[in-house]
């Protein structure tokens, strides 16, 4: 933890009377200024009125500024998320943000290229200190792991048993990230893998690091893409499509595919279809961002492919997440200089808010496999 965190912890709580926010945060067994690792502790009274007024851009913003802090994030997350308060609070700026979700394309090509510039890039060398040893900036599978680096082989390896990969088949993999799926696969299983990303800097890493592989990557929006291939993975891509272009990446998932062939798609989701997006994580984490619900994804695929199996390991995103924090944390002094303290807030307010999210089963993490009506089906691997 930095030191000016620290500080921040540690400082005088607010004196204050009571407030409607000590009533509504009371139900999910949460005390402003109590003791408990859960508890707020407020810095600024004026804060409350905000987050009252914004809930979520008001909760992640006066918490960025230093207005209130919580000893553990994921905790108080886990707690507010397993309580229904927006049904006490609920603002009519949601529903014109599902509305505006319906009128306006937020992942048009010309959009496409904005998260890979204002996410992925922030460096590969803040990356490396987060993740695996191969950037593997997905939900790790912690069935038989005990280390985030196990946790992440083992899910790259499930994803190629799914897939059923031999020797000598061509992988497309839709957002490869840094390449970890596509290196592994070729590395154990013998394949020729394509690539694409709207990350420069994934692009350009993939090309120094993997260049002994049959690998290409392609810096390019996947709705260009036009060959045809044996097997086709997307592995936390989904959630920058948007629901109004779910069904092209369908078809273009369809157009690709080969007869007998079978498509991965591995995606956080959401439990109800007509839900806003949260609008701190949509504002500074993943701009255009939108997370699919079960039925949204099973609309795009009608008449086009066919559900061979689903797979919901969603509380692993919860390990992830947690390992991926206490890296971040670990490694924090070598690039508190570069980023900020706002940064460091701002992303620490990201990776336990999303723990506490997934422990909550607020969203899910979902392995969708998908044929064009293949013969006989599949065997389900675990």
């Amino acid at each position: 933890m930095g030191s000016e965190q620290q500080q921040s912890m540690a400082a005088p709580t607010t004196p204050r009377g009571q407030h409607l926010l000590d009533e509504l945060l009371a139900e999910a067994d949460i005390r402003i200024n109590g003791d408990r690792p859960w508890d707020m502790r407020l810095h600024r009274r004026g804060a409350l009125d905000e987050i009252v007024a914004r809930q979520s851009l008001g909760l992640g913003e006066t918490y960025t500024r230093g207005d209130w802090d919580v000893p553990a994030l994921d905790q108080f997350f886990h707690r507010l998320l397993r309580t229904d308060l927006t049904s006490h609070i609920r603002s009519w700026r949601n529903g014109l943000r599902i509305l505006r979700s319906y009128l306006v394309n937020r992942q048009s090509r010309g959009r496409a290229f904005e998260v890979g510039e204002r996410h992925y890039d922030l460096g590969n060398d803040f990356y490396k200190a987060m993740l695996d040893s191969r950037l593997t900036y997905s939900c790790g599978y912690w069935k038989d792991a005990g280390n985030l680096e196990d946790a992440q082989a083992a899910k790259l390896d499930l994803i190629c048993r799914k897939l059923g990969l031999q020797p000598g088949m061509r992988l497309l993999d839709i957002g490869c990230g840094w390449g970890s799926l596509v290196s592994f696969a070729a590395e154990h299983y013998g394949v020729e893998c394509v690539g694409v990303t709207v990350s420069k800097e994934q692009s350009a890493y993939i090309e120094a690091n993997f260049g002994h592989l049959p690998i290409t990557v392609y810096l390019q929006d996947y709705r260009n893409l036009d060959q045809r291939f044996d097997r086709i993975a997307s592995v936390g891509m989904f959630e920058h499509v948007g629901h109004r272009n779910h069904r092209t990446f369908m078809q273009v998932a369809k157009r690709c595919l080969r007869p007998d062939g079978l498509l991965l798609l591995h995606t956080i989701g959401k439990n109800q279809r007509h839900s806003a997006t949260d609008p701190w994580i949509e504002k500074y984490i993943f701009p255009n961002g939108e997370l699919p619900s079960a039925g949204q994804i099973g609309d795009a695929a009608d008449s086009l492919l066919v559900c061979e199996d689903l797979h919901n390991f969603g509380s692993d995103y919860d390990k992830t997440l947690m390992a991926w924090h206490h890296n971040f944390e670990k490694h924090w002094e070598r690039f508190a200089g570069q980023y900020g303290q706002r940064f460091y807030r701002m992303w620490r307010y990201y990776l336990l808010s999303c723990a506490g999210a997934f422990r909550a089963r607020h969203i899910q993490l979902w392995q969708w496999l998908l044929s064009d009506r293949r013969p006989g089906g599949v065997v389900r691997v675990s």
